[in-house]
């Protein structure tokens, strides 16, 4: 069994070595951009009034501030920066966007967002503290397989998505190291590890495949954002914004899926280890017992986060003028309802087949052995 989890876990970096080294690579190719984000302060406000957003009955607060560039390449210069965004005060830090137009060569200089980074790390760090001090070593370890997921994210799936590979096999490959390699770090080297790491990586590939079928049976393009036309615009059109969808759709189903799977993997070992007369058929219906209640509030728990992060399009719902049937068949709505059931399928499939990878290797062991494999 080590040498199989061992040959797992080379396979997977091996293939996320390769995706890194060539996203690299191929990244070093870009356009220059005619526009650039930079850091400034506010040294005065020169002139502030409510104006009506033109073409609507929205007023809006403009200002014309002057301020201080703090880093980039205009640091330490003073410019004169339109202000149609937010309300900022004399003091305050921000970003500005400094556009020049390629034509005559005039700059422009607008409000970008409010430089909210302090206050962003101070939570960031909040949290770090409880999950240490309420977590412990298990805690510690956690924190450790979310870097690793992000790194494989931020420095693996995205340059790779961006430079042409595809998203849904990208997804497939980074979700499967990230459940590979956050079970280990966090939960250690063991068999119960291992099953629940067999059933995370079989069900994302029974979930890639529902997702590649529901995304082309209902015809999505992936198009339903600004961000998205942005990015196409951006990229020359070289990404394939289906697989982008498909690639959403895994990603969005790996933290619930590894909370499902780890649970029924630990409910194999615990029930093996209290009642050693069960046989194989008693504690697969046992476990899956457990699973179907576990499968009942995270499904809810699912639906409901994809709800919370769907709020406008609610509004927008209830405020439609269009029927039921014509609203939901938009694309910005079916996307997030095929996007819901897939992971919600995904999720219900993770508890019998986790569970029943369990009870095989863990039933292939001794208790007293299976005990001490466990506790390291």
């Amino acid at each position: 069994m080590k040498y199989h989890t061992n040959y797992i876990l080379v396979s997977l970096v091996v293939i996320v070595s390769y995706f890194s080294i060539h996203s690299t690579a191929l990244a070093q190719s870009g356009t220059s951009e005619q526009d650039y984000i930079e850091r400034a302060k506010v040294l005065e406000v020169l002139s502030q009034a409510q104006k009506i957003i033109p073409g609507t009955n929205t007023q809006a607060n403009y200002q014309t501030l002057k301020a201080q560039v703090l880093d980039g390449p205009d640091s330490g210069k003073t410019v004169t920066v339109q202000n149609d965004y937010l309300n900022l005060t004399q003091g305050e830090e921000f970003y500005l966007t400094h556009v020049i137009d390629p034509l005559d060569g005039i700059d422009a200089y607008n409000v970008s967002q409010p430089y909210r980074l302090p206050t962003v790390l101070f939570f960031v760090g909040l949290f770090v503290l409880a999950v240490i001090v309420f977590g412990g070593k298990q805690g510690v370890r956690g924190l450790l397989s979310l870097m690793v997921s992000i790194a494989a994210i931020f420095y693996v799936l995205l340059p790779g998505i961006l430079n042409g590979y595809s998203p849904i096999l990208l997804s497939v490959v980074i979700s499967s190291f990230i459940v590979t390699m956050g079970s280990y770090i966090t939960h250690g080297f063991n068999r119960t590890t291992t099953a629940a790491v067999l059933g995370m990586i079989i069900t994302i590939c029974f979930t890639g495949a529902l997702a590649y079928w529901a995304v082309h049976a209902t015809q999505l393009s992936g198009y339903t954002t600004e961000e998205s036309t942005y990015l196409n615009f951006d990229t020359a059109g070289k990404i394939d914004f289906v697989g982008l969808l498909l690639g959403g759709i895994m990603i969005g189903l790996l933290g619930i899926l590894y909370d499902a799977a780890i649970g029924q993997a630990v409910a194999v070992e615990e029930l093996r280890a209290a009642a050693e007369h069960f046989s194989r058929g008693q504690v697969y219906k046992r476990a899956l017992r457990i699973g179907k209640e576990h499968i009942g509030a995270l499904v809810n728990t699912l639906a409901i986060a994809y709800v919370g992060a769907s709020l406008p399009l609610l509004l927008l719902l209830h405020f439609s003028n269009s029927s039921l049937s014509i609203t939901l068949n938009q694309e910005i709505f079916s996307t997030e309802i095929v996007r819901t059931v897939v992971g919600s399928i995904g999720l219900v499939l993770a508890v019998p087949i986790t569970t029943l990878i369990a009870v095989y290797i863990l039933f292939k062991w001794p208790v007293e052995r299976l005990a001490k494999s466990s506790s390291h």
